[in-house]
Parts: C-alpha cells; structure tokens; sequence
C-alpha cells in the first residue's frame, strides 16, 4: 500500500481538517459526516477554479487530517477559502487542492492516520446518508475520506434541482454502517457509485468502502 509520503509529490490533494476536542469529542458519525459536508462545500465555494479541473483529472485525491482546538483556530487564521462545516459537536474545515509535496506546514505536520473515534448507537440519519463497510474496520479517518469520495461523486451526478434543493436544507449528511452483505445488498439503491478505494492506506485495493443512498429521515 501507498502510504501519504509516498504519494507523487505532483498529485494535487484536498486537505481536510477535522476538529477534536479530547475533551469532549463528536462521535464517529458526527465527524465523518462534517468533513464529507467540507469536502463537498469547499469544491462548490469555487468550483471553476482551475485547482479544481486539475485535481478532477487526477485521482481526487484526499487527506483527512485532525487538529486540537488551537491548532484547528490556527488553521482558519492562515488559510484562504476554507470551508467549515459543522455537525452536532464535529468541526471540518475542507480546503482547495494543494501539491502533495507542497502543503504549508502547519497542515504537513498535522496528523493523518490514528483518527478513531466512537460511534454512536442512535447513528446519524438524513435524506442524504453515506453508507459504510462496517467489515473493513476503517478508522473514523479512513472512513471520513470515503464518505467525502462518495458525497463528491453524487454530488457531480445528481440533477442541479436536487443538489439545490438538498444546499437550501444546509446541505445534512446522514452516515449508515453496514455489515458486509447488507453493504452489498444495499448497494443496488446506490445514488450514484458505489466507491472502490485505491489501497493506499489501511484497506486491501479495490474494497468497496461507501455509497449514498436518498433516505426517509
């Protein structure tokens, strides 16, 4: 597997911070659906920007990266064109795609993998809900990213009326864990994709790690 360093340091990245208060911490659900809502906001804060066609033509690459508190303030103050997104106690912040080789250091030495946090029993539910390989055992990280991959590619095919309607809803993500073979049941009322993970980190290539499905709330 191809770890973070190893990426080609040509690859254009999307960074996404994602805020965790040891204190007192989203849950799984909560953080997974904030940084899937930043990735997404962020690319429709400026989608013709030419970062973006670049990265469109790459691998789309993302990098779900946690902060405390003060370093995720700190990350607001010195970076252009975030996007914020908050759900329930979770904070994420999606920027525009960066060189992987060129990140500013305050986000390079930010931590990458090790995000795991707990989930809740209640779950999180919404008219547009991510659903997630529970047998992969993904870290909240891993997960995180797959559900933005998933967000961003129902998000390029979906009607505009239906993108529209769901923004003026402010845009809720719900997030589905399901076992194996729910997981592929499921998959046939898919909205969109269902994502296959390039093998980089933690997963064997080609798992099928998230899709969207358009739920009853």
């Amino acid at each position: 597997m191809i770890s973070e360093n190893e990426r080609d340091p040509l690859e254009l990245v999307q960074p996404i911070i994602l805020r965790i208060d040891k204190q007192d911490p989203p849950s799984a659900e909560e953080a997974i659906s904030a940084v899937a809502r930043a990735a997404v906001l962020a690319y429709l804060s400026a989608p013709q920007d030419e970062r973006w066609q670049l990265w469109a033509q790459q691998a789309f690459a993302k990098s779900v990266r946690r902060a405390n508190p003060k370093f995720f303030s700190r990350v607001l103050e010195e970076t252009e064109h975030g996007m914020v997104s908050e759900v329930g106690k979770a904070q994420a912040v999606g920027l525009l795609p960066l060189p992987a080789a060129g990140l500013p250091k305050l986000i390079a030495k930010l931590q990458v993998s090790g995000t795991q946090l707990e989930p809740d029993e209640q779950g999180l539910r919404a008219p547009v809900t991510i659903a997630l390989n529970l047998s992969l055992g993904m870290s909240t990280g891993k997960a995180a990213a797959q559900a933005a991959h998933a967000l961003f590619a129902w998000l390029t095919e979906a009607p505009a009326p239906q993108v529209e309607a769901w923004l003026k809803e402010h845009a809720p993500v719900g997030v589905l864990w399901l076992e194996r073979r729910e997981f592929a049941a499921v998959s046939s009322r898919a909205v969109g994709p269902v994502i296959q993970d390039a093998g980089r980190t933690e997963i064997e290539p080609g798992s099928s790690t998230a899709y969207v499905l358009q739920t009853e709330v």
